[in-house]
């Protein structure tokens, strides 16, 4: 597999690219769990595609580098990705997961996207597995599912290069009391502990989806709402956790920046850090993130270096 430090990328995979779509790319036609069943007796669906099967339901879309990485952190060894593409490529064919590519003016995405399939939730719950999954999940728009991704990839990166690294949530649920909704982190949120202290990092990823600042805006008075009213407990959190904008390029920063700061957004509880998906490729997450300062009347984006963040 290629290393994370290898990526020459310019442009992050999970951008949204103009007039962007989602394409189906699983397998049509029937399969009977009799089938599924046998396969199994026979053992060409063994214990390693039930470890897939299990991530692709803890993070809902993922794809087959994410999964190849989330493998090895778990201890199990997929041999190669070809490997585990072939092991995904069972799984499509046994509809038990499905699959999905992007196609927009530029052509075709370089990767595939994984979701589970009917006969996929069957097996979990077979063996007493919650699955909240339904056919409805699959329908979900591009925007929403790179958001996924970014987010996948972010906790990924914590999880490898992070030593205060802790535990990770992939859709943490917190409340607005003041509007009384509940909402989902798009990104998962972390927990790192050192010296017997721990801190929660909350990802928001923002994507250049359609009315993109809209959805920011409302996303973010939700956030504000919690952060003005936090008391110990809210949604888990013993203490105020550190939000995250996972953004797009560096460009994208700036432009989300201004939209919170136009609308009257800041929250002045705590320090609203960013980062972009290509910065989570570097060797070390210690100066990822960034912030925007007021100097002499002009707001200036200055990175943000924490030792915490390191191996």
């Amino acid at each position: 597999m290629v290393e994370d430090s290898q990526i020459k990328a310019q442009v992050s995979p999970f951008a949204i690219r103009e007039g962007e779509i989602k394409t189906f790319d699983g397998k049509d036609g029937y399969v009977s769990m009799n089938q599924i069943v046998h396969k199994i007796n026979i053992g060409h669906i063994t214990e390693i595609h039930f470890a897939i099967l299990d991530l692709v339901n803890e993070f809902e879309f993922i794809t087959s580098r994410q999964l190849y990485q989330m493998l090895e952190i778990k201890g199990i060894d997929p041999k190669s990705q070809d490997k585990l593409n072939n092991k995904l490529e069972q799984l499509v064919k046994s509809k038990i997961l499905t699959r999905y590519y992007f196609t927009s003016d530029e052509g075709k995405g370089i990767y595939r996207i994984y979701c589970l399939e009917k006969m996929g939730k069957y097996l979990l719950t077979s063996k007493e597995l919650e699955c909240k999954w339904q056919p409805s999940d699959n329908t979900k728009p591009v925007g929403m599912i790179k958001k996924r991704l970014a987010g996948n990839q972010t906790l990924i990166a914590y999880l490898r290069k992070v030593k205060a690294f802790d535990s990770y949530t992939v859709k943490p649920a917190i409340t607005a009391k003041v509007a009384g909704k509940v909402f989902k982190a798009t990104g998962g949120s972390v927990k790192l502990t050192k010296n017997n202290k721990s801190i929660q990092f909350l990802f928001e990823a923002v994507r250049r989806e359609i009315d993109w600042q809209k959805k920011l805006v409302e996303k973010m008075r939700l956030y504000k709402d919690f952060y003005e009213n936090f008391v110990p407990g809210d949604s888990g959190y013993s203490t105020l956790p550190q939000l995250i904008l996972i953004c797009e390029d560096e460009k994208h920063m700036a432009e989300t920046f201004k939209e919170i700061v136009t609308n009257q957004l800041e929250i002045s509880q705590i320090k609203l850090y960013f980062t972009t998906d290509l910065r989570q490729n570097k060797e070390t997450l210690e100066d990822t993130l960034a912030e925007f300062k007021l100097i002499d009347g002009k707001y200036k984006m200055e990175n943000v270096e924490l030792k915490l963040l390191g191996m």
